[in-house]
Parts: C-alpha cells; structure tokens; sequence
C-alpha cells in the first residue's frame, strides 16, 4: 500500500468523474458555503464557530454519505441514479451528523491538549463515515472499528492525508493573498472552490478503506 500509488489511484478516479462528482456534491457545498457566509454577516465577526459547525452539519452529511455511495457503487462497476443516492443520504442524515459531531468534539478536544492527540484521534475515526455508511455500523461501533483499521497503519494514512490536505492549505493561502478582502460573491466562490476540493481526500480514505478493509488480519 504505496501512499504514492494509493495517491495516483485517486486522483484518477476523481479525474475520470470529476463531473458526476461535481453535479453530486457541488450544489450543497455552495449552499453550504452560502449559508455559512450569510450566518457570519448576521451574527458579526466575533460569533462564535459553533454557528459554523451546525451549518457543516446540516449540509456536510448529506453530500459526503452521497458521495461515499456512489464511490461504492462506481468502484463495484454499478450505475445508481443521483436521486437514489440522496434518498439513502438522507436516511443516513441524522445518525451521519452525529458521528460527525461527536468525532470533532474528539479531535477539538485533543487539539486542546497539544496538536498530536488531536491527529492520532482524527486518524484513528478516519474510517468511521465509511463504516457507517456502507456497512450500516452504529456511531460508536463505527468509531470502534475505525480505530481498530487503522491499527498499524497511523504513518501510511497519515501520510496520505498530508498529502491532499497540504497542497490544499498551500492553495487557500495563495488565494488569501491574492484575495485578501475579496466581496461576497468572491468568497462565495473561494469558498465553494475550497470545500469542494477538499472532497478529494474522500475519495483518497475511500481508497485505503477498501484495501485495509479487504488486508487479511494478521
């Protein structure tokens, strides 16, 4: 498991359905992103991030379990209409927001203690939205497993998320200064750019899912 293949891999798939991916999930980040920029100009600039969280948490779940869905679907050579995909994102909608919820509160509290428990906590729930997801877990159950996958391997998922989420930083960065007080409908849309990108790294854990979830335990 190469990160470096693991990497390519990816980034090959997301290329060959950049469309579809784009037609799925890029209506709900801009709502989200949306959403998010209004809430801010209504509360001011010293609201607190909670108000942010609870708009990634209505939206967030909804195209993430869509998109974890149709990777599945896609990699196993099926077609399922968009309209399916959402249907069953929304059933999964309130037990995804919780597992959702529950693992920043986990990786928040672990930043607060120094940055590295709050790494080790991330990568340890990587794998919980996709056992959740596909596999029907329920939230702590799903949280359990995830930690038990990623047993052994903390370097190799480290390193791959590293490498999705760096670029990414490296690219809002520049934005940020090319764009250092950009108007609304330039933020909606650095925004948007931003949240949508980062759905990569979706497609890169759905990856080292299925190889670690199909490695023979040892």
């Amino acid at each position: 498991m190469n990160p470096l293949t693991i990497l390519r891999d990816s980034l090959y798939f997301f290329r060959r359905h950049f469309t579809r991916i784009v037609q799925l999930c890029l209506p709900l980040v801009v709502l989200e992103a949306l959403f998010t920029q209004l809430l801010q100009r209504h509360l001011g600039e010293d609201a607190s991030p909670a108000y942010a969280m609870l708009v990634s948490l209505l939206f967030y779940p909804l195209y993430s379990a869509a998109l974890i869905l149709y990777l599945d679907t896609r990699s196993r050579g099926q077609e399922t209409p968009k309209r399916d995909l959402f249907a069953r994102a929304v059933q999964l909608w309130p037990t995804l927001a919780l597992l959702i919820l529950l693992s920043s509160l986990l990786i928040m509290a672990g930043l607060a203690l120094f940055v590295l428990p709050g790494i080790w906590v991330m990568i340890n729930l990587v794998f919980a939205e996709y056992l959740l997801v596909l596999r029907g877990l329920p939230v702590i159950e799903s949280m359990r497993a995830s930690a038990r996958l990623t047993k052994g391997h903390f370097l190799r998922i480290l390193s791959c998320v590293l490498a999705v989420l760096a670029p990414l930083w490296l690219l809002d960065g520049l934005l940020l200064t090319l764009f250092p007080e950009p108007r609304p409908g330039v933020q909606l849309a650095l925004d948007s750019l931003s949240g949508f990108l980062q759905l990569f790294s979706s497609v890169v854990l759905y990856r080292l899912f299925m190889l670690l979830e199909d490695k023979p335990a040892a």
